[in-house]
């Protein structure tokens, strides 16, 4: 059962009695204190001086050396006539004690046999302060030792607050708390319960309007553990489920290597990981003031704004960052070790898991690491980190101040490796989900691929998207640092092409960018303009930022005669585009009110559709036909071309003709005509034959060739 230390003051205080009575002789009715001393109420006079820091106990030696081994070897090595400055009284330094004088004091009083009150508040250091004195149960059955631990495990590790109390107070106590194992034994326990089902746990209040219980005076609130569901329903604290973050605060008090040793057994035990980057958000708001505060003004990055100056409400560090001067001077001085430590121990502590912590948190604490100087493998760790969810980051977080350096007024180089990163962690995203299982746990590739349809989709256009808006968010932060005259140009360029191209669907926020930067740096040369300006797209310029830049000076002519012919393509292709949609609109009208071919033939009856594919049938044998007559008609032509040019007498034959001297020229052979003719005779009885042969109306074949043979005579002779 978790139980309260109010509680504990219910059921009363623990009594630890000295045990036997064979030590009577020494009677004592307590301790007095007088000053910065402490004498026991006894007839008896004192004969041991025991001194703790500057506090002096005045004691006696056998109540003493009966219960502590520690004691005895002291008392017997300052019994030396020379050590002592009364001979009839030992003197005995325990400055290094565990607990100081309060826990000296109660081992005192447990050694005289007297009633001491074991609360979670003095457990510890009395624990650790009778390891000190060494009183163990060979000295006497029921020592100190044995007593508190025993209460340490019985009565501190059931409850909650209790274990909360110890581990704070153990903060003065190492190592030893660290030796007998008080710090790994109360993480455990609160690991354990803060892990629980928060419906086994009721809050040790009444009335709370809120999910919340209310936290007076600055302290934590008091949870009770209620096992397997005995208390009655109508129970006020039933009524109220308390939220999974309850124990944040509780937490958040603790120094920042217990709360390590906490969080870290909180993992090993399978907590959510989204709430233990909660948690680690809750305390670093506690303990670094103004790390978790968003920055109210756009432009505002200087570290003068920051509140990291002011000190906390409840407590914490003090922030001293802020400043003209002396940087470094900060960095070294014990408050800022104390905060690089806070910043170190959380950055190792942040589950590996996208989106545990929110990018706007990571981003303010890698500011503090930078500005603390951190560890080099830690800072480079966060920056990775950020890359990881770079999509979600803020313009104002963004703008990181330059840390040592005099040439720029923002970190431009961190910003190009967080860049770098983003894309690391894309190309690696990608290929995981290609090949799932391959480089990433069972877990999540089967998460991945239960919200991802097939083919990869899912994840190609959330990389789209991402990389769309880390290019935005790139742009405004190129025209915020472009302001710095400072900035040189290749640095500029260098970021503003650290994306590709695909990222960016319109390059207005680049040309914005590349325009403030002509407005802040008037001396560029016409070359460096133009190289400039070469980091944008211009067809990837909208209307208003195409007229603008038409009418911008300060922009090569070259540019903005791209600008202007690559506005000119836009608008004939929106033209054609429009023309084509209308003509799409008017055939699609046309063809939806003419009815298709399949329509008229499901309205034909049966002996009709039949009757047209013979038809059909027909019409295609007469176009066959009809297609071989185009090609002998053509063919005929061709050879009455030819003839007429040999039968028109040519120019040169004429006059040698008449110089011939009368003699008449010999036949050669069969001339031109008569080849000609046969050529068209033999086509024309071609013609006639297949004319004749498929009517089957004609004459015999032997008449026809007789008739073809009797015109070919009568057309020689």
């Amino acid at each position: 059962m978790w139980e309260s230390e109010s509680d504990a003051g219910e059921r009363g205080l623990v009594p630890v009695l000295g045990g036997s009575n064979r030590h009577d002789a020494v009677k004592s009715d307590g301790f007095v204190r007088r000053d910065q001393s402490w004498y026991v109420n006894s007839d008896i006079p004192s004969d041991l001086l025991v001194k703790v820091g500057d506090v002096s106990f005045n004691l006696h030696k056998y109540p003493m050396i009966s219960r502590s081994g520690k004691m005895g070897r002291v008392i017997y090595e300052s019994a030396s006539p020379a050590a002592a400055v009364d001979p009839n009284t030992s003197v005995a330094d325990l400055d290094d004690l565990p607990g100081g004088a309060d826990s000296f004091e109660l081992a005192a009083r447990f050694c005289y046999g007297m009633a001491v009150d074991l609360t979670a508040s003095n457990i510890s250091g009395l624990r650790c302060a009778a390891e000190y004195l060494e009183m163990t149960e060979d000295l006497e059955e029921g020592n100190l030792i044995f007593k508190t631990e025993a209460f340490l495990s019985y009565v501190v590790l059931s409850s909650w607050r209790d274990s909360i109390v110890v581990l704070k107070s153990c903060e003065g106590l190492s190592p030893w708390a660290e030796n007998l194992q008080i710090v790994r034994r109360c993480s455990e326990s609160i690991a354990w319960k803060a892990c629980a089902n928060p419906r086994g746990v009721r809050w040790a209040y009444i009335g709370a309007s809120s999910g919340r219980p209310p936290r007076s005076g600055g302290g934590t609130a008091s949870p009770r553990w209620v096992g397997g569901g005995d208390s009655k329903e109508s129970s006020p604290s039933r009524q109220a489920v308390p939220p999974a973050d309850w124990w944040f605060e509780d937490v958040s008090v603790l120094r920042i290597d217990h709360f390590v040793r906490v969080v870290t057994a909180i993992k090993a035990k399978g907590m959510r990981f989204d709430l233990i980057g909660a948690s680690i958000t809750h305390y670093a708001s506690k303990w670094l003031p103004g790390l978790t505060k968003d920055v109210a003004n756009g432009g505002g990055g200087g570290v003068a704004d920051e509140p990291w100056a002011q000190v906390s409400a409840g407590g914490g560090l003090h922030m001293i960052i802020a400043g003209a001067g002396g940087k470094d001077d900060a960095a070294t001085s014990a408050p800022a070790r104390e905060q690089r430590m806070v910043v170190e121990s959380l950055i190792s502590i942040i589950p590996p898991q996208r989106d545990s912590v929110s990018c706007g948190f990571l981003l303010r604490l890698l500011r503090l690491a930078i500005m603390l100087k951190a560890a080099p493998a830690l800072v480079t760790e966060l920056e990775k980190r950020v890359g990881m969810q770079l999509e979600q980051a803020a313009l104002p977080d963004l703008l990181i101040p330059s840390v040592g350096r005099a040439d720029t007024a923002y970190d431009v180089d961190l910003v190009q490796r967080l860049v770098e990163h983003f894309l690391v962690q894309e190309q690696t995203d990608q290929v995981s989900s290609s090949s799932p299982g391959r480089g990433e746990p069972e877990y999540y590739s089967s998460a991945a691929s239960a919200r991802m349809p097939p083919g990869g989709a899912a994840s190609a256009s959330s990389g789209l998207n991402a990389k769309a808006r880390v290019a935005r968010l790139l742009d405004s932060y190129l025209s915020e640092v472009s302001r710095d005259r400072n900035l040189s140009l290749t640095k500029f360029q260098v970021l503003a092409e650290s994306l590709p191209e695909s990222a960016r669907a319109c390059d207005d926020g680049l040309y914005r960018a590349v325009d403030s930067y002509l407005k802040a740096h008037p001396t560029l040369t016409e070359h460096e303009r133009k190289r400039l300006c070469r980091v944008m797209d211009c067809q990837k310029l909208s209307f208003d930022a195409c007229m603008h830049a038409a009418q911008n000076e300060r922009l090569p002519l070259r540019v903005v005669v791209q600008v202007l012919f690559s506005e000119q393509v836009k608008i004939s292709n929106a033209l054609a585009g429009s023309s084509a949609l209308k003509a799409g609109v008017a055939d699609g009208a046309l063809a939806s009110s003419v009815p298709t071919r399949r329509q008229l033939l499901d309205a034909t009856p049966q002996s009709f559709q039949e009757g047209w594919a013979a038809a059909k049938k027909d019409i295609n044998t007469l176009k066959f036909e009809l297609e071989s007559m185009k090609a002998k008609y053509l063919e005929l032509q061709h050879d009455m071309d030819a003839l007429q040019k040999q039968v028109e007498p040519s120019p040169a034959a004429g006059p040698g003709a008449k110089m011939g001297g009368g003699k008449a020229q010999q036949p050669q052979g069969p001339s031109a005509w008569s080849n000609g003719w046969k050529k068209l005779g033999r086509l024309t009885k071609m013609t006639g034959a297949e004319a004749a042969g498929p009517g089957g109306h004609g004459g015999a074949p032997g008449e026809a060739a007789r008739k073809a043979q009797r015109r070919w005579r009568n057309s020689i002779s």
